[in-house]
C-alpha cells in the first residue's frame, strides 16, 4: 500500500504543517496572554500591601469603611489567584499531551516540591522584619506547588471523576465553615491547612501562618486540568471559543442569581444606605482566604472569556506582548517581590516608620503611580527570561521558573 504522503506534494504538506504550528501557537499563545495579564494586575496588589501595609483590609473587603479606590482594585486583583491556579491545571495536562504519565508526574512532584521550598525559603523571609515574629507565609506558590502534588496523584482518574471531585471542592466547601477549631485540638494544624485560614505555633518561636488553605484550590486546579481536552490540537477553534463562553457566561450568570439570593456561597453583602457606590462594593467583594464559591466563579468566569477575547485577537501586539511576559511567571513573581521588599526597606531605613512600626504613603494615588512606573522596568528581565526558556530548551532547569 503507498503511504499516505504520497498524496501530498512536498510543498502542501510543508503548507499543512505551517497552518498546524500557526493553529497550535494562537491555541496557546492566549494561555500565555492571560498568565501574563494577572500577573500585571498582581503587581498592583502588591504594591498596596508594600505601601499601604499599614491600611487595613479585611477579608471580605468591608464596604463601609475601605477607601472606594482599594475597593475596586482589590476586587479586580481577585481575578489572579483563581486564574493562575486553573491555567496551572490546564498547562499540566498540555504538558501530558507530549510526555508519558511518568514524566508528567515526574514533573508535577519535582515542580510542587520546588515552589513549596521556594516559599519558606526565600519567599516568607523577604517578609521578616516588618512582623514581629517569623512567619512562613504559606501563600499562593506554596498552594500551588501542594495542588501540584495532589493532582499528580489524581491526574489518572477517569475525566468525569475528576469534574466531579473538583466541582464538589469548589461548590460545596462552604458547608464545612462553620468548623473551627482551635490550637489546643490535635487536628487544628491539619484543619488550618486544607479549610481554615489561622497561625500555627513552630518550634523555635517560628510561626506558620496559612494564607491560603488549600482545598478549594484543589478544586480549581483539578477542573483547570479536566478542560484541558478543550484545548486538544484536533479540538476545532470555534468549537473550543463557544464551550468557553457559555461556560463563562454561565458562571457570571450563576453568581449574579446567587449573590442575589444571599443564603450561599459567602458572606451576605449590604445596603449601605446614601451611598451606592458602597453598596457596589459590597455586593461584589467576596472572601478570598479560603476562596469561597461567590469568589470563583466570576473569577473563573472572566478568565475564561478572557481566554477567548485573548484567542480572537492573537494578531495584536498587546497579546504577543503579554503572551511572552506570561511565558516566566515565577521569574517575575520572584523579582517583583524583591524588587518591592528592597524598596520598602531601603526606604524604611532612610526615612523610618510613619505609620506605627511600618513606613508608607498617605495616598493610594502614590500606589498607582508607581505601578505604572514599575510595569516596563520588571517587564524587560522578565521577557528576557521568557526568550531564553524558549531559546535554550536544553537546559532543563529553566521550565522550573
Amino acid at each position: 500500500m503507498a503511504s499516505a504522503s504520497i498524496a501530498f506534494p512536498a510543498g502542501d504538506r510543508f503548507g499543512a504543517e505551517q497552518k498546524t504550528r500557526a493553529t497550535a501557537r494562537t491555541r496557546l499563545q492566549n494561555i500565555d496572554a492571560l498568565r501574563g495579564f494577572v500577573m500585571v494586575l498582581m503587581l498592583l496588589d502588591h504594591l498596596r500591601e508594600t505601601w499601604f501595609v499599614y491600611y487595613p483590609v479585611t477579608d471580605p473587603i468591608d464596604a463601609r469603611t475601605i477607601l472606594p479606590a482599594i475597593g475596586f482594585a482589590r476586587v479586580l486583583v481577585s481575578l489572579c489567584a483563581p486564574i493562575f491556579v486553573a491555567l496551572t491545571g490546564l498547562g499540566v495536562y498540555l504538558y501530558s499531551i507530549n510526555h508519558t504519565a511518568k514524566e508528567t508526574t515526574s514533573f508535577l512532584v519535582k515542580r510542587g516540591l520546588l515552589l513549596m521550598a521556594i516559599e519558606v525559603v526565600y519567599l516568607s523571609p523577604l517578609y521578616w522584619g516588618i512582623v514581629p515574629q517569623p512567619t512562613f507565609w504559606l501563600q499562593v506558590i506554596w498552594c500551588i506547588g501542594l495542588c501540584m502534588l495532589i493532582l499528580a496523584a489524581l491526574k489518572g482518574l477517569p475525566r468525569p471523576a475528576l469534574i466531579t471531585i473538583g466541582l464538589v471542592l469548589v461548590c460545596l466547601h462552604n458547608l464545612l465553615d462553620p468548623i473551627q477549631l482551635t490550637p489546643e485540638n490535635p487536628f487544628f494544624p491539619l484543619w488550618a491547612g486544607i479549610h481554615q485560614r489561622d497561625v500555627i505555633d513552630l518550634p523555635f518561636g517560628f510561626q506558620a501562618k496559612t494564607t491560603y488553605p488549600i482545598l478549594p484550590w484543589i478544586g480549581v486546579i483539578v477542573l483547570g486540568f479536566a478542560i484541558g481536552p478543550w484545548f486538544a490540537p484536533d479540538v476545532d477553534a470555534r468549537e473550543r471559543q463557544q464551550r468557553l463562553i457559555k461556560l463563562g457566561l454561565g458562571l457570571l450568570g450563576g453568581f449574579i442569581v446567587l449573590r442575589f439570593l444571599n443564603f450561599y456561597g459567602d458572606k451576605p453583602w449590604f445596603v449601605v444606605e446614601g451611598e451606592p457606590v458602597r453598596t457596589v462594593i459590597s455586593f461584589i467583594s467576596m472572601t478570598k482566604y479560603p476562596p469561597s464559591l461567590l469568589f470563583l466563579m466570576p473569577t473563573l468566569g472572566i478568565g475564561a472569556l478572557l481566554l477567548v477575547l485573548f484567542e480572537r485577537v492573537n494578531d495584536s501586539q498587546l497579546v504577543a506582548k503579554l503572551a511572552v511576559f506570561g511565558g516566566a511567571p515565577m521569574f517575575f513573581y520572584i523579582l517583583h517581590l524583591t524588587v518591592l521588599r528592597i524598596f520598602y526597606h531601603s526606604a524604611l531605613g532612610i526615612f523610618g516608620p510613619d505609620h506605627g512600626e511600618h513606613y508608607g504613603f498617605n495616598n493610594y494615588n502614590w500606589v498607582l503611580l508607581w505601578y505604572v512606573a514599575l510595569i516596563v522596568p520588571l517587564y524587560l528581565p522578565t521577557v528576557w527570561y521568557s526568550r531564553l526558556k524558549r531559546r535554550r530548551r536544553d537546559i532543563a532547569w529553566l521550565k522550573y521558573f
